[in-house]
């Protein structure tokens, strides 16, 4: 019934407030009791003076990243940076702006520890005052130099009465039983019951009539039935952020690097939720109230492989650094423009965060994007690289996007997504398909081959499994409870597997140096007639314990690798026919999806319009993205092919000077031999690598050679391309000026003989 507050229900809801954290209270009467500034041009005379903080904190914060790296790499099989070169290196303040937030706390420390690496700056981040105080949480939260900022929808609470919405108009709200004239206030925040949704107040009309800014998005029947109806609501009162915004403004006024999630929360959706306007807001304010002081905004995708599944792989993209003219700081300075400056700057935000993030509509697309550069990746020889991966998977997203409704690309959907049905029907992953022959005998003898191999794997990882066990089990029960309360506390979330990943590191970092110590015990009372010095039997206990469980990880890294291979070999025993039946259409399906990528229609590949500089800048880029191993292999063959030019040189010298006695003609072609094996052995080592597996010239768009894979399975795409040589070799006269891939060759060729050039200079 649609009545007042049974007096049962007002006991429930006196005792739903007295649980709420006395800091709330606190905040709110200190709130209430502030004068509220007009926003975005927060006060610049708030009392606060900033302390830098001392070598002891910076070393706390060094001490913890590396501590948490090192987890997090247990956690993730790779962690891997695109575009640090980017970052500003002048001591500049810098915004690092991520998204999107797939990985609750997880996000922040791994951008923590990529600048930290790359960089050697420390980033302090925005964190909700709630989050501060999680047990575990808000100690290392404190320990990395983080602001801590309050949001409305952390305070808000239960108040007497009932709402509903007018039928008429759903930005009206209708109490029962209200007093809005005294408990609330314009812009307060109004929250419906179990987070299924929020509001803010636009006026008041009466204690039973107020006006919502804009009106409930009911995602769930129930928010809409409740609304309806009538029922029981949240009130909190308007945060002021002077404070906070003032904290910002000096950190990033003393040269200090900041980073925020602009989106304001973890999720789990395949798009970017709408920004948040917080970001920019700073970052004017700051160059507002500090006019010498020049801040950049470094835009920063945040991508996973499965992010809440343990030891998928992450990959950090650094998009190119926001400068903000002075023309919009003057633009914000002024009352009547400076909502337009921050939408502006907002924008531009936007815009850079889509650079560097795949993001799709929904879950079908991304699906279809996956397949579509899993099966365009199946042509190439070798494993590309996962930041080259992602810029695939985001150039492929743009263009499906473009041409989504074209008749072809419908087609193309749809027999995309029978394929991932099939695959689904033979329970394989992808890339299995491929590699995996239909030879009856040596499928069986392989079969029996690795199931001795996995099983040997198994016994040596047991002993680890054992121990570690406990860990596992309560990280996944503790993890999934949170998932279901973070889910039914939020309005955005889908599944909430945003916080899975969060709560397993969290739980192992929490229980595994108690298991530790508790194997340990055991082992010290085992060996406790020993003459040895229990502490000694202790302490060596404890490390052999952290051995045989880190041990048992590598070893089921490689277990896990062979035991996937198992289940092509036996659907091919089993069923070989429909296994045969699954390739040709794999191979169908690559070679259509080839086609339609290499058509090459308007913004299937954008950036690439054909000119020399946005060539160059493309090669320069990737040659950038090479890690501290391939440097060090790069400098090896560097010294390597050092000498190999020098003697080819004095050789050649030696020739032309005999080749000038001969004949005019046969002078010619002997120099043009010699000349073209020249180029083939004595390329620039940025330039070899280029042409490696692991490279941008893998990609026709990209090289004008494309490296086909030679083995059965795609012997397919090589009727029309001849064999593939090992050596980077172009005939200039070949090239036309007027193919893309040419125009990518000649760029290469170009910057290949400058890189040689200068080698010869330093000889």
């Amino acid at each position: 019934m649609d009545t007042p507050l049974s007096d049962k229900k007002k006991k429930e809801l006196q005792l739903q407030n007295k649980r709420e954290n006395s800091h709330n209270d606190n905040e709110k009467d200190h709130l209430l009791n502030k004068m509220e500034p007009l926003a975005p041009h927060m006060s610049h005379n708030v009392d606060y003076e900033y302390e830098a903080p001392p070598a002891w904190r910076k070393f706390t914060f060094d001490l913890i990243i590396w501590m948490l790296s090192v987890v997090f790499h247990c956690f993730f099989r790779e962690i891997r940076t695109r575009g640090a070169f980017k970052i500003p290196s002048d001591g500049q303040p810098v915004i690092f702006v991520a998204a999107p937030h797939a990985n609750q706390f997880v996000d922040p420390v791994i951008l923590m520890d990529q600048v930290k690496r790359n960089l050697n700056r420390r980033v302090s981040f925005l964190i909700a005052e709630s989050s501060m105080s999680i047990t575990g949480v808000g100690f290392l939260a404190r320990c990395l130099l983080t602001i801590g900022v309050v949001r409305p929808q952390d305070n808000l609470k239960f108040i007497e009465g009932k709402i509903k919405v007018d039928s008429e108009n759903p930005t009206k709200i209708i109490g029962i039983d209200t007093h809005f004239t005294r408990d609330c206030e314009v812009k307060g925040l109004i929250g419906l019951p179990k987070s299924l949704g929020t509001a803010v107040v636009e006026s008041i009309e009466s204690d039973t009539c107020l006006i919502i800014r804009k009106e409930f998005k009911c995602h769930k029947p129930e928010a809409k039935d409740l609304l309806t109806n009538g029922t029981a609501f949240k009130y909190a009162h308007k945060v002021d952020h002077s404070l906070v915004y003032n904290k910002v403004f000096e950190h990033l006024a003393h040269n200090g690097c900041l980073g925020i999630f602009p989106e304001g929360g973890s999720h789990d959706r395949t798009d970017l939720l709408p920004l948040k306007a917080g970001v920019a807001i700073m970052a004017l304010g700051c160059m507002d109230k500090h006019p010498n002081v020049t801040v950049k905004i470094v835009p920063c995708g945040m991508n996973y492989f499965h992010p809440h599944k343990f030891r998928s792989r992450a990959v950090v993209e650094f998009g190119e650094p926001i400068e903000i003219s002075k023309e919009l700081v003057h633009k914000y300075h002024n009352p009547e423009t400076n909502k337009d400056a921050v939408k502006e700057l907002l924008d531009t935000i936007t815009k850079g965060l889509k650079s560097v993030t795949v993001t799709c509509p929904d879950y079908e697309t991304l699906m279809v994007v996956h397949a579509m550069r899993r099966l365009y990746s199946s042509q190439f020889s070798g494993t590309l690289p996962l930041p080259m991966i992602m810029e695939m998977n985001r150039r492929i997203v743009k263009g499906y996007q473009l041409h989504k409704n074209d008749p072809q690309m419908k087609e193309l959907t749809k027999d995309i997504l029978r394929y991932n049905a099939h695959l689904s029907h033979f329970n394989l992953p992808d890339h299995l398909v491929e590699t995996a022959k239909v030879n009856l005998f040596k499928n069986f003898t392989l079969l029996c081959f690795r199931s001795i191999r996995i099983t040997i794997s198994l016994l040596l990882a047991l002993p680890g499994l054992i121990m570690f066990s406990p860990v596992f089990i309560l990280s996944a029960k503790i993890s999934n409870d949170k998932r279901k309360k973070a889910l039914a506390n939020s309005t955005v979330k889908i599944k909430a597997n945003d916080v899975i990943a969060t709560w397993k590191i969290l739980i192992a970092m929490g229980f595994a140096p108690l298991l530790y110590i508790f194997w340990s015990i055991l082992i010290t009372i085992y060996f406790r007639h020993c003459t040895t010095s229990k502490i000694l039997i202790f302490t060596l206990s404890y490390m052999g314990c952290v051995l045989v469980t880190y041990s048992a990880l590598i070893v089921g890294d490689i277990g896990m690798d062979i035991l996937k291979s198992i289940r092509p070999l036996y659907t091919s025993i089993r069923a070989p026919n429909g296994f045969k039946e699954l390739q040709k259409e794999r191979q169908a399906l690559t070679i259509k999806i080839v086609n339609i990528v290499n058509q090459g229609k308007d913004g299937l590949f954008p950036g690439f319009n054909g000119d020399d500089a946005s060539l160059e800048k493309v090669i320069e880029e990737e040659m950038s993205q090479f890690s501290e191993d391939e440097e060090d292999q790069k400098t090896n063959e560097m010294k390597r092919r050092h000498l190999l030019r020098k003697r080819r040189a004095k050789q050649q010298k030696k020739e032309e000077e005999e080749a000038e006695q001969e004949d005019a003609d046969e002078s010619g072609d002997a120099t043009r031999s010699r000349s073209n094996t020249y180029d083939a052995h004595t390329e620039s080592d940025g330039i070899s690598l280029v042409n490696s597996d692991n490279s941008l010239s893998n990609i026709p768009l990209f090289s004008s050679i494309p490296r086909y894979r030679t083995d059965s399975n795609s012997s397919y795409l090589m009727e029309d391309q001849g064999s593939s040589s090992s050596e980077f070799e172009i005939d200039n006269e070949k090239l036309n000026a007027n193919d893309m891939t040419s125009r990518i060759a000649q760029a290469v060729l170009k910057k290949r003989t400058d890189n040689n050039e200068e080698n010869d200079h330093e000889d």
